[in-house]
């Protein structure tokens, strides 16, 4: 609980309008005036589209004691308003955060990566729901806005804060990591997300390591074992535990670019049987809760975390895995099952998709829309897509795209049984609905603002 003398000695002294004691709890940290309880702490954010200062008004007469305001801020405040000047409401939040934070007596676990933090997000929170009810990231609340509001959304009576770090540049994570101190960070993989904006992987790798950047001293860091550009990068922030984990399967195909004997101490190997659905760690055999290997290897970090805070072995059997629409979807049409992989897509996440389709029997499809933010290497990138396609022996792709990457992939995919483009969503049901049959299984993967989804209700019903 945070109590107004709290935010005295955060910030000084208010700007008094009235009379409040300082012992005062604050009931709340708003950032929406419509969702003000009485007592609470209202900060006004700023956006592209609104201005939170507009609602001073409204928040005050919700019940707010106090609120603070940027500095260009120029009209009045509501009488008996407690109020602090600040430079940016978005940094006071985060400050508010951070407060609360170290008031909190549960582990806190951040999680980021490429690809598969998501998923390695809800595997953690459902290891660790044996110790009690956990406070955890929810849809997209893993950014500047989003990890305060999770910090503050903790309990006292919580066993554990788990929250998810995405990036959109260098410094973001740093700040989140700031913001929330963490106990234990995971790192799921560095993989050309975001390339676009940042350049090289070996920038997207500094930017997931600043998740170490405010790591609890006597913390660890959990990471895939060989990823050369962590095992270089991260010991330049930090210094403390490292906690390395890999896939027996990966080992034995090489897929870490390193010789085995090369590989720095591996703390837990896992032997993946995916007929079974079973992983083995340790001479322990687990069912995992989600197909394919790229899940067998979100599943081991997990793993790791659930180790380090004494979970016992048996609540990680027969994991109850919640994943939000569009990732990990299985679904079914009648005889027809498509993989719902529609939320987001990476170079990285294609192939680990591609990896499951094939896994399963029957004939394979694939929808694959643009993938965003890949910059100079887009069409490049695109291009290695549809050599995947070719490999592992597609019945049938269809590319929902325009421009040079739709183009590039189409001449590298030519010889695939079944090839079309199309420009929507919409547009990919008409060769779908020509090729597919009994038995057969459609992935559908590509970036969020592709919207594939719009796709679904247009599939056929297969008998």
């Amino acid at each position: 609980m945070i109590c107004l003398r709290d935010l005295i000695d955060l910030w000084g002294e208010p700007i008094s309008q009235g009379s409040i004691s300082r012992n005062t709890d604050i009931s709340a940290i708003s950032t929406d005036s419509r969702l003000v309880k009485n007592s609470s702490l209202f900060i006004p954010l700023i956006g592209e589209k609104y201005n939170g200062h507009d609602f001073l008004n409204e928040a005050y007469s919700n019940g707010a004691i106090a609120c603070v305001i940027e500095r260009s801020f120029q009209r009045s405040i509501p009488k008996g308003f407690l109020y602090w000047v600040v430079n940016d409401t978005l940094e006071a939040y985060q400050q508010v955060a951070l407060l609360y934070r170290s008031k909190l007596q549960m582990p806190v676990i951040a999680i980021t990566g490429s690809a598969g933090k998501t998923t390695t997000r809800e595997i953690i929170v459902s290891a660790l729901k044996s110790r009690g009810s956990i406070c955890s990231s929810v849809n997209n609340n893993n950014n500047d806005l989003g990890v305060p509001l999770t910090l503050l959304s903790a309990k006292e009576t919580d066993a554990a804060v788990v929250i998810e770090m995405g990036m959109r540049g260098l410094g973001e994570i740093r700040r989140l990591s700031c913001c929330s101190k963490p106990d234990i960070a995971v790192i799921t993989n560095i993989g050309s997300a975001h390339i676009g904006r940042l350049g090289s992987r070996r920038n997207i790798a500094i930017a997931k390591c600043e998740i170490a950047s405010c790591l609890n001293p006597s913390g660890l860091v959990v990471i895939q074992a060989g990823e050369p550009l962590l095992e270089e990068l991260l010991p330049l922030i930090w210094k403390g535990r490292i906690i390395r984990v890999a896939l027996k399967n990966d080992l034995n195909l090489n897929c870490c670019n390193q010789s085995v004997a090369s590989i720095k101490s591996i703390d837990y190997v896992g032997n993946v049987d995916l007929t079974l659905g079973q992983i083995q760690i340790n001479k322990i055999n687990f069912n995992l809760p989600l197909d394919g290997l790229h899940n067998a290897r979100n599943f081991l970090l997990a793993f790791a975390v659930a180790k380090e805070l004494d979970i016992p072995l048996q609540f990680l059997n027969d994991l109850k895995v919640e994943i939000p629409l569009g990732r990990n979807g299985c679904l079914n049409y009648g005889a027809l099952t498509v993989l719902d992989e529609s939320y987001n897509s990476s170079p990285e996440a294609v192939r680990a998709s591609f990896d499951l389709l094939v896994s399963k029997p029957g004939r394979h499809f694939a929808v694959i829309g643009t993938m965003l933010e890949l910059g100079e290497k887009s069409v490049e990138l695109h291009r290695k897509v549809a050599e995947w396609a070719v490999e592992i022996g597609l019945d049938g792709m269809v590319i929902v795209s325009q421009g040079k990457e739709a183009e590039e992939m189409a001449k590298e995919a030519k010889t695939l049984p079944n090839l079309a483009i199309v420009s929507t969503p919409e547009e990919a049901a008409k060769p779908l609905n020509l090729w597919l049959r009994r038995g057969d299984v459609l992935l559908v993967k590509g970036s969020r603002s592709i919207e594939l989804e719009r796709l679904f209700p247009l599939l056929p019903q297969i008998n």
